[in-house]
C-alpha cells in the first residue's frame, strides 16, 4: 500500500506541474491540444505505473526515487537539468502555440504528432516490460541483481528509452502546435545523448557483460545512424 500511496502522490504532483507549465503561459484553459496531450501523457503514465504495481513492483519502487546514494556524480547534475528543461520546454511551447503564435502548426502535422506521441508510448512500455533495471537515475543496482538486458527493443538499440524520448519530443511539439518546440527539443536530445555516452562508460566498467553487448548491438538510439 505504501508504494501505491507514493505513486499517487507523485502522479498528482507531476500532473499539477505539467498543467501549470502548459496553461499558465498559454493564458487560457480553452486549449484542446494542451488537454489532449495532458490526458494522453498521464493516461499512459498512470496505466504504466499500475501495470508495474502488478507485474514489477521492484521497478516501480526504483522509478519513484528521483535520487539514490550511489547515483553517478555527473548524473546528479544532468538529471535535474533534464527535468528543469522539460518544464521550460512545455512553457515555451505553450506560449508559442497559444499566446505568441511564433511558429504555428495546424491540421495534419498535429494529427501526425499525436500518432508519433502514441508510438513513443508504445516503445516506452515495451522497454519497461523488458528491462527491470530501468532506473530514473544512472547507477548500478547491485542490490537488485543488475544484469545486461538484450531482449525486445534492446536487440536493436542500446538505449530504447532514450529513443522513445526522442519520438516523444517530436510528437509533443507537433501536437501542441510549436515548430520551434521541435528545435528546442534538439537541446534536450543533445544533453540526453551525452548522458547515454557517460552511462555506457559506467556500464562498460562496472556491469559484467555490457562490453560484449555493445559489440553485438552497434547503435545507441537510432538504428544505422547512431
Amino acid at each position: 500500500m505504501q508504494i501505491i500511496k507514493r505513486m499517487i502522490v507523485q502522479t498528482i504532483g507531476f500532473f499539477a506541474l505539467f498543467a501549470l507549465s502548459l496553461f499558465l503561459p498559454a493564458g487560457t484553459i480553452a486549449w484542446p491540444a494542451g488537454w489532449i496531450f495532458l490526458m494522453l501523457f498521464f493516461g499512459f503514465f498512470l496505466a504504466t505505473n499500475l501495470w508495474l504495481v502488478r507485474h514489477n513492483p521492484g521497478l516501480l519502487e526504483e522509478r519513484l526515487s528521483l535520487s539514490r546514494p550511489n547515483q553517478q556524480g555527473w548524473d546528479k547534475l544532468l538529471f535535474p537539468v533534464l527535468l528543469i528543461f522539460t518544464m521550460a520546454w512545455l512553457v515555451f511551447m505553450s506560449a508559442d502555440a497559444v499566446r505568441l503564435h511564433w511558429s504555428p502548426v495546424a491540421g495534419w502535422p498535429q494529427v501526425a504528432g499525436t500518432l508519433v506521441l502514441l508510438g513513443s508510448f508504445y516503445l516506452l512500455f515495451i522497454t519497461f516490460r523488458e528491462n527491470s533495471y530501468l532506473s530514473t537515475v544512472v547507477r548500478i543496482q547491485g542490490e537488485r541483481g543488475h544484469s545486461v538486458v538484450s531482449t525486445g527493443p534492446y536487440h536493436y538499440v542500446r538505449h530504447p528509452m532514450y529513443a522513445a524520448i526522442l519520438l516523444f519530443m517530436l510528437g509533443t511539439s507537433l501536437l501542441l502546435g510549436s515548430w520551434y518546440g521541435s528545435l528546442a527539443g534538439l537541446i534536450f536530445i543533445t544533453v540526453l545523448a551525452r548522458r547515454a555516452v557517460l552511462e555506457e562508460q559506467m556500464l562498460n566498467s562496472e556491469l559484467p557483460g555490457y562490453t560484449a553487448y555493445t559489440q553485438k548491438v552497434k547503435y545507441r538510439l537510432i538504428p544505422y545512424i547512431w
